[in-house]
């Protein structure tokens, strides 16, 4: 593949859907695990807008190294290494999207594996880390003006 220009509307688009999709995580009952189980379609909003979140986030990452490096990657936490290589995360920021990946396919592929009290658990604590993702796509942008088209 060429290296193009990133979209920033895509990049936009897209951190906006996880910025949305967490703000909807918070609504839940998060500071009460029997109020937060107590209506089990909590458990299904959680889980849908967390894995929603999930896809946005690497669909920003291989947006980001399809049009900027011309590097089309097809593994989940093969975009996590290749944007370290490219410099578009740290080392800590790749291993913790290298985890979200694992985590990603484990809520597509081995849904049953995936607990109620897990699930709860990263709602309640571990949300901030998509955000931290979404920050370094964010300060990646800022930072190469060069590499972004403001139009499309």
């Amino acid at each position: 593949m060429t290296p193009k220009l990133v979209s920033k509307r895509v990049v936009i688009d897209r951190l906006e859907t996880v910025r949305f999709l967490l703000t909807e995580i918070r609504t839940l009952p998060l500071n009460d695990s029997r109020a937060f189980f107590g209506d089990r379609r909590n458990v299904w909003a959680a889980e849908s807008c967390l894995r929603r979140s999930l896809e946005a986030l690497f669909d920003v990452g291989r947006h980001i190294l399809a049009k900027a490096f011309g590097e089309g990657v097809g593994e989940y936490k093969e975009i996590a290494s290749k944007l370290l290589d490219e410099n578009v995360l740290s080392a800590d920021e790749a291993e913790l999207f290298r985890i979200m990946a694992g985590y990603r396919n484990r809520l597509v592929h081995f849904y049953h594996d995936v607990s109620r009290d897990e699930l709860y658990e990263i709602c309640a604590a571990k949300l901030t880390d998509l955000e931290h993702i979404a920050d370094a796509f964010r300060r990646w942008i800022r930072e190469h003006p060069d590499k972004i088209d403001e139009i499309s």
